[in-house]
């Protein structure tokens, strides 16, 4: 957790607009009234089989920071630690191959990079992306009566553990695989307003839906050491699932991060008795690659999905393919329990 970090962020910088102290997806910093940069870090492990389906997912997943934080990306830097001597090189060749697919499919140049020797195979980007100071989203800002949408179904942990012990079916694998490679990437018509009915906005990765909400009940988005002033409420039959991630959870099939982040956000989670456990379990599921979560002023909730959902369907479709993202409304912000998320059926 970056909050946790904050002590060992150096000497305090007015040009830093968002740093270290609340946990937001990327860092952005001011270069002039008119422009600033974000940047972000990420890499992961291999969670497919696939080498350039890899290379793909793990290219989308840093990407998404940049978009978390209503900025676009421009260029990257990839990072690779591989364990020479245990792979093959076409491995290794096949995984940026990947990479760069999605890289020049987000319009990214790609610049450089950085690769050592490590016994555990990972591969990620550093990107670099440049947002208006005045347009930047945080994940904190959420206001009383804001609807909560999602833009990806979640799943992605219990789905790549299927697929890890062969449990997964091939229309399950496929699905999550065209979830995790679909690119955040904002709607043209949206992104510029964005900051205007957008309150708070983050991506949902390893923390899970419900450990990247918690995150976002820290505080104010000026000073997250305040106590949280609203609350969320998630509905869980709204929130879009992958195929077969509830029945693979009432098997047995979970992750190990999955019982970390229940323990994380436990204190502040409250789910009602009547939601199944198989459906509470995949609310706290690590994603990779995961959606946008956003908080959205009631009157453009409507707007957001059906252009979020169009403007990706066509994508999907210039492609010859199915788009991995459905947004939906999946909750709603409240003052009625602050600090607290509450879990309806």
């Amino acid at each position: 957790m970056l909050d946790k970090l904050a002590p060992h962020a150096g000497t305090p910088d007015p040009r830093v607009l968002v740093g270290m102290a609340g946990s937001d997806d990327a860092g952005v910093y001011k270069l002039t009234d008119e422009l600033a940069l974000v940047q972000t870090l990420d890499f992961i492990t291999p969670i497919v089989d696939d080498a350039f389906t890899f290379g793909r997912i793990a290219a989308a997943n840093a990407l998404s920071d940049v978009w978390a934080m209503g900025g676009v990306p421009v260029t990257a830097l990839k990072v690779v630690c591989f364990p020479d001597g245990k792979l093959e090189r076409e491995v290794l060749h096949d995984v940026l191959a990947g990479g760069m697919e999605t890289v020049r499919d987000a319009g990214v140049s790609l610049v450089g990079g950085h690769s050592v020797t490590d016994p555990e195979f990972k591969y990620g980007l550093s990107v670099t992306g440049t947002v208006h100071p005045k347009r930047v989203l945080a994940n904190r800002g959420a206001r009383d009566g804001d609807v909560l949408i999602l833009t990806k179904p979640v799943g992605t942990g219990i789905v790549g553990t299927a697929i890890k012990k062969q449990k997964a079916s091939p229309a399950a694998e496929a699905h999550a695989i065209r979830s995790m490679t679909t690119l955040n990437r904002w709607p043209e018509g949206l992104l510029g307003k964005a900051h205007e009915v957008v309150h708070a906005c983050t991506d949902i990765t390893g923390f899970g839906l419900l450990g990247h909400i918690c995150e976002m009940l820290s505080g104010t988005r000026d000073d997250p050491s305040k106590p949280a002033a609203v609350g969320y409420e998630i509905e869980a039959h709204r929130v879009p699932v992958l195929a077969q991630a509830r029945e693979l959870a009432k098997d047995g099939v979970k992750p190990g991060g999955l019982k970390r982040n229940r323990e994380f956000v436990g204190a502040c989670v409250e789910v009602e008795e009547s939601v199944p456990a198989e459906v509470a379990d995949v609310l706290f599921d690590p994603q990779t690659s995961g959606g946008l979560l956003l908080a959205v002023a009631p009157e453009a909730a409507e707007h957001f999905v059906t252009e979020f959902n169009a403007h990706h369907a066509a994508e999907a479709a210039a492609k010859g393919a199915e788009t991995g993202l459905i947004a939906a409304v999946i909750g709603r912000v409240t003052t009625a329990t602050p600090g607290r998320i509450r879990v309806r059926p």
